[in-house]
């Protein structure tokens, strides 16, 4: 079709394959005219259908894009449970609202416009520059797109984009805005406070029976013992399956000789090497060895120390070059070699210290061999009895019954809630499974649940055997409990009536150091605090409160730990505005884009009122394979 546009002409892939066109309902897609099909679709716009083959490749497309991000294939059904097909079916919707508005306003492109726009895309050209067609060809048949059917959906596009331009082109942030949002990002403040804690509360009475009652009745949900389940696990791992003993004497003995170096050390030697440049260096060293100078007497001479030249404690495959690492373990302790030319430099080298090879014996390793064998025979075990396992709860088998039949170990942890915990509040010892407790609190008695994975190689099965319902608890149940809560919910009143009177007294005229004297506590003082930043010593909840108000603002906030702060706002330092600058022109960018988006979105809403829109649920339900309406 491009050679029928113009003779010779090229073309590059649609800006729907790679998302140049930025707004925030993404008009992309092939239009609905396009593949409409035998008349099925699953919405219609105006006079416009979407049919089911466009649905249903829109729907895919998206699938394998996020298929890659995220490393795996995404199933219809999983891809449904995310929500993804009300995205597909917004965005087409869009479209053939845009494209519909551009049929009854006659917007179009010209051939030449069309062409022109095709041939100069980026994305499409080839390595040396020019357009490269074969590179279009490649790509629409990976996306399964004829030629003409893209070129049809690029005009299509450059319509909507000349509305699009019409509505929102040239929007730009006003100044004010843009102002607004740099003095919110980048004001700074500086505050005094003091901070106080639990030691200012003072000492809380124990509560009275009265007291202690009110607050268990007026609380009891938070003192509500939560349901509890029991189950039985049946765990299939290497590990469990392994049988140490049963490895015969020969298979350990095999092993060890097989195993090489791995129980010993290596024969290691202390390497001193004295690196001789050049052949003056060379014929030097070799007249002082001639005259009977030792190794120590040229190391002097040469101004070195021993350290200097010490290689360390090597092992023979620790020195790259094979003829010095020849040289180096053909000599005794305390020798000196002859000259040893080496790949790089020629050497003298002198054997410090020899540390003998040392191989760990078999009866002392022979424990760690034999569970090693063990454990690999039980990998091989594992899958053949997964497949039994599930053969026989298929036929009905409980995990009592499988157990039994194959010699495994049934396990019956305490009962626990959905946070993992027993009755008494303490962490029960479970598998670390995945979505394990979740599963459990999912499924029911007499339920038979889905395997779960194990680790790498074991598998893991489980029944619900009892469900204990959530009920309320008797204060003698929980007496303590209620003491504790009831005894922290009088601190943090406490501590809450401290701060508001400090805050009182400073506003009252006093100053904060005198409140804070009188009450032997410390001024503190921070500065360079931003809205969005790291605010050193204050605690996150402070932060709107230091904002709400103009210099001298008076505030509180609370700390872990049953820890207060009372401030007093000292200073505000308002940021330096240049349109221009960079962050500051990054934030223009993204505030008239997030404007563009807005005002399109609105003028596509209010076309789809307009034109009227119909959803066809049962078709979309057969694309997702879900069946009925």
């Amino acid at each position: 079709m491009l050679d029928t546009l113009r003779s010779g002409a090229k073309s590059w892939i649609s800006k729907l394959l790679i998302g140049l066109l930025v707004i925030s309902f993404a008009i992309w897609g092939i239009s609905g005219d396009l593949l409409n099909v035998g008349g099925d679709q699953v919405a219609t716009v105006g006079d416009r259908k979407i049919s089911i083959v466009e649905f249903d490749n829109a729907y895919r497309r998206e699938l394998d894009t996020i298929g890659r991000n995220i490393g795996r294939p995404l199933s219809t059904v999983e891809g449904a449970s995310l929500g993804i097909p009300a995205q597909v079916l917004g965005r087409l919707i869009a479209e053939a609202a845009l494209n519909e508005t551009a049929d009854q306003y006659n917007l179009g492109v010209s051939d030449q416009e069309l062409v022109r726009l095709i041939q100069e895309a980026p994305a499409f050209q080839a390595p040396g520059g020019g357009f490269d067609r074969a590179l279009l060809a490649r790509v629409l048949m990976a996306n399964g797109l004829t030629e003409d059917a893209f070129v049809a959906e690029r005009r299509l596009l450059e319509e909507r984009r000349q509305i699009a331009d019409a509505i929102s082109g040239g929007l730009a942030t006003p100044a004010a805005m843009l102002e607004a949002f740099n003095q919110h990002a980048n004001e700074e403040r500086s505050v005094d406070y003091v901070e106080f804690g639990a030691d200012q509360a003072g000492e809380i009475p124990a509560p009275t029976d009265s007291e202690l009652t009110t607050y268990f009745e007026a609380n009891q949900d938070m003192f509500r013992a939560p349901e509890y389940r029991k189950v039985a696990l049946l765990s299939l791992t290497p590990e469990r399956l392994a049988r140490p003993d049963e490895v015969s004497e020969d298979d350990v003995r095999q092993e060890y000789q097989a195993s090489g170096d791995r129980f010993g050390e290596p024969e290691r030697r202390r390497i001193l090497q004295i690196p001789l440049g050049d052949a003056a260096a060379v014929e030097a060293a070799r007249t002082a060895l001639s005259e009977g100078k030792t190794f120590d007497d040229i190391l002097a001479e040469r101004g070195l120390t021993e350290a200097q030249v010490e290689l360390g404690n090597m092992a023979r495959t620790d020195l790259l070059d094979p003829a010095i690492a020849e040289a180096a373990f053909s000599l005794a302790e305390g020798q000196t070699s002859d000259i040893v030319e080496g790949r790089l430099t020629s050497v003298l080298l002198k054997i410090a210290e020899i540390t003998e090879a040392h191989q760990s014996p078999l009866e002392e390793v022979a424990p760690e061999l034999r569970k090693e064998i063990a454990l690999r025979q039980a990998q091989r075990e594992v899958l053949d009895l997964h497949d039994e396992i599930e053969d026989a709860r298929a036929g009905g088998a409980t995990l009592q019954e499988v157990a039994e039949r194959f010699s495994l170990t049934l396990d019956t942890p305490a009962a626990f809630d959905s946070a993992g915990k027993d009755e008494a509040g303490n962490a029960v010892s479970l598998p670390e499974v995945n979505d394990l407790i979740s599963d459990v609190f999912e499924s029911d008695v007499g339920i038979e649940a889905d395997m779960l994975q194990l680790g790498r190689d074991g598998f893991l099965w489980f029944e619900v055997r009892e469900v204990v319902p959530a009920r309320d608890r008797t204060l003698d149940e929980v007496r303590q409990q209620v003491v504790d809560a009831w005894t922290a919910e009088q601190r943090k009143a406490r501590l809450d009536d401290l701060a508001a009177s400090i805050v009182e007294e400073v506003r009252g005229g006093k100053s904060l150091q005198d409140v804070a004297t009188e009450r032997s506590l410390t001024v503190a003082s921070a500065s360079g605090i931003k809205r969005n930043g790291a605010n050193g010593p204050l605690p996150a909840s402070a932060i709107p409160a230091v904002f709400s108000g103009p210099v001298g603002t008076l505030g509180t906030a609370a700390r872990e730990g049953d820890r207060r702060l009372v401030f007093r706002v000292t200073g505000a330092t308002a940021p330096a505005f240049f349109r221009e600058a960079g962050e500051i022109a990054a934030l223009d960018q993204r505030l008239a884009d997030a404007l563009q988006n807005s005002v399109i979105g609105q003028y596509v809403g209010e076309r789809e009122a307009r034109l009227g829109v119909s959803v066809n649920q049962a078709n979309i339900n057969r694309v997702l394979g879900q069946g009925g309406s």
